[in-house]
């Protein structure tokens, strides 16, 4: 089974944990493609995993860009969308950090998950800087590694059953 693994990220957090997925899919035995949004290919799939970093409450703009583009071929076969980027050691609740509407139940994802991000503050540049003082972020890597295995074995389960 061809599995893409689509992701869109700014500062290299997100890219990390779709090459982990990836890395944990190809593991289980599936076939990976892993690529930016921007550049990936659905033909030949027949399942995807599409991250996006968010910011802002936002997902980035290649990841919806992507998924406006591939819709359909995407509704047409089994969907996980991952969504990485709370941070600190207690986050608001996911409905004020992330802001994807309906968007799981329009493309009939299996599942919509949320991982904590990283945020590092030599990666960022000086309006990021300033936007992270003022709203007193907690700047460090809060990414869950068991939790985002948990993830991508349950997308491996799910395809291999």
């Amino acid at each position: 089974m061809a599995v893409l693994v689509a992701y869109a990220s700014k500062h290299g957090s997100t890219e990390e944990i779709a090459s982990f997925v990836a890395d944990r899919l190809t593991s289980r035995g599936l076939e990976v493609a892993c690529a930016e949004a921007s550049e990936a290919v659905v033909d030949g799939a027949d399942a995807a995993v599409i991250l996006s970093g968010v910011y802002a409450g936002r997902w980035l703009g290649p990841a919806t860009l992507f998924i406006r583009e591939h819709a359909d071929e995407l509704r047409s076969m089994p969907l996980w969308l991952i969504s990485s980027g709370p941070v600190g050691e207690d986050p608001p609740p996911v409905e004020e950090l992330v802001h994807i509407g309906d968007l799981p139940e329009q493309l009939g994802a299996v599942e919509h998950w949320v991982v904590a991000g990283r945020i590092d503050a030599d990666l960022l540049g000086f309006a990021e800087r300033a936007l992270v003082r003022a709203l007193k972020v907690e700047v460090g890597d809060y990414r869950d590694w068991d939790e985002i295995s948990a993830c991508a074995d349950a997308i491996a389960d799910h395809l291999r059953s």
